[in-house]
C-alpha cells in the first residue's frame, strides 16, 4: 500500500496537484495482486496502472495480472487466461453463484488471523457445453483475480520425473501469483491413469494432493471433469475441495436467459423473438448448443441478406442433434452418479 501511495503522490506532483482517483475495492485488489513481485517490478506495475489516466480502477487489474504473469515467465503447461467473464454472463447456475458470492470476501481477505478458513476450491462435474468453463472465468472475473489454466495433458513428459517436476513448478508459480483462480480443465485426463504410464499418474496425484493439503496461499482451485468415474477417490473426498457441483442441462427458464444473453451479445433485440417457442424447442440443449444455433442462424441470414428472426433459429435447432440425444445413456449414467453425491449448480 505504501508503494502505491508513493506512486500516486509522484503522479500528483507531475500533474499540478491533481489527485489520483480510485475506490477501496480497486485499490485493495491492486495491492493484493502486487504480492510476489520484487519491489522494483511492483513499483513499475503500480506506476503503469496510474500513469495513463490518473486513476486506479477495476479495468486496470486484468492488465496488471497479465504483466505480472509475463514477468514471472509462466508459460508451457500453465496459461494465463486474459479473457475472463462475470456472473451476469452466465445463464442459470444460481446455487453455484450464491455459494461463490458467500465466499468471495473471505477468499480476498488479507487478514491471516481470520477464524474462518479460506475457501480451497470446488469441482464442477457435468455435461459438455453446460457452462463449466464459463463458470471458471466468471469466478476470476468477478473476484478480480488472475485466472490460470493448467493443461493436464501438457504435463506429461517422456523422461522419468519430468512430469511431476512440471506440475510442481506450475503449482509453485500459481502460489506466487496468488490470489488467483487455478483452473484444472478435464482433470481426469491427467489423473485417470492407465497400465502403460509407469505410475506417472499416481505420482502426479500424490504431488497434487500434497500441495492441496499444505498450501497456505490464496489459490482457489476450480477442477472440471466430464467423467468423474475416472478420478481417484482421494481427490474427490471432502476436505480436498470444498464442494462438488453438478452442472446439468438448463431448464426452460434458464434457456430463456441463455437465449437472451447470446442474442444481446450479437446486437439482436430479444423482444423481437418468441422466447417461449425457442425455449420449448431447445429442450435438452446445452448452453453451448443454444449459442451455436443462434450463430448458425446469423450465418444463414447473412448469406440470404435477411434479418434474423425466431423461425431461422428454430430451423437451426431442428437441424441439431444435441448431446442429450447422441449420448443419452452416458448422460443418464452421469446424472445417476451425481444425484446423491453432488450439489446441483442450477
Amino acid at each position: 500500500m505504501h508503494l502505491v501511495r508513493e506512486e500516486a503522490s509522484h503522479w500528483s506532483r507531475q500533474h499540478r496537484g491533481r489527485k489520483v482517483t480510485t475506490d477501496s475495492k480497486a485499490l485493495n485488489q491492486l495491492v493484493s495482486n502486487l504480492k510476489g513481485l520484487t519491489y522494483a517490478d511492483a513499483r513499475r506495475l503500480a506506476r503503469g496502472a496510474i500513469m495513463d489516466d490518473g486513476a486506479i480502477t477495476l479495468d486496470d487489474i486484468p492488465v496488471l495480472n497479465k504483466a505480472k504473469f509475463e514477468l514471472m515467465g509462466m508459460n508451457g503447461v500453465l496459461q494465463f487466461e486474459y479473457d475472463t467473464a462475470s456472473f451476469s454472463d452466465m445463464g442459470g447456475l444460481a446455487n453455484l453463484k450464491k455459494w461463490l458470492e458467500h465466499r468471495q470476501e473471505q477468499f480476498l481477505s488479507v487478514d491471516e488471523q481470520d477464524e474462518i478458513d479460506r475457501p480451497k476450491g470446488l469441482m464442477l462435474l457435468g455435461i459438455q457445453g453446460g457452462g463449466k468453463s464459463l463458470a471458471a472465468k466468471a469466478v476470476a472475473g468477478t473476484w478480480g483475480v488472475p485466472l490460470l489454466r493448467l493443461d493436464m495433458g501438457a504435463l506429461y513428459n517422456k523422461f522419468i520425473g519430468e512430469t511431476e517436476k512440471n506440475l510442481r513448478e506450475a503449482l509453485a508459480l500459481a502460489d506466487t501469483l496468488s490470489p488467483c483462480v487455478l483452473w484444472l480443465d478435464e482433470i481426469e485426463k491427467g489423473l485417470g491413469g492407465n497400465s502403460s504410464d509407469n505410475g506417472t499418474s499416481k505420482r502426479i496425484l500424490g504431488t497434487l494432493l500434497t500441495w492441496m493439503a499444505e498450501r497456505t496461499t490464496s489459490v482457489f482451485v476450480v477442477a472440471m471433469s466430464n467423467d468423474i468415474s475416472q478420478l481417484p477417490p482421494e481427490l474427490i473426498r471432502k476436505g480436498r475441495l470444498d464442494e462438488i457441483f453438478f452442472v446439468d442441462l438448463p431448464d426452460s427458464q434458464v434457456r430463456k436467459v441463455i437465449i437472451n444473453i447470446h442474442l444481446k451479445k450479437r446486437q439482436q433485440d430479444p423482444d423481437k423473438f418468441n422466447m417461449e417457442q425457442l425455449a420449448e424447442a431447445s429442450d435438452g440443449f446445452s448452453g453451448a448448443e443454444i449459442e451455436q444455433a443462434i450463430v448458425a442462424g446469423l450465418y444463414a441470414c447473412a448469406a440470404q441478406a435477411v434479418v434474423l428472426d425466431t423461425l431461422h433459429i428454430l430451423h437451426e435447432i431442428s437441424n441439431t442433434s444435441p448431446l442429450s440425444v447422441v449420448m443419452s445413456e452416458k448422460i443418464a449414467e452421469l446424472r445417476h452418479w451425481a444425484k446423491e453425491r453432488t450439489v446441483a449448480a442450477n
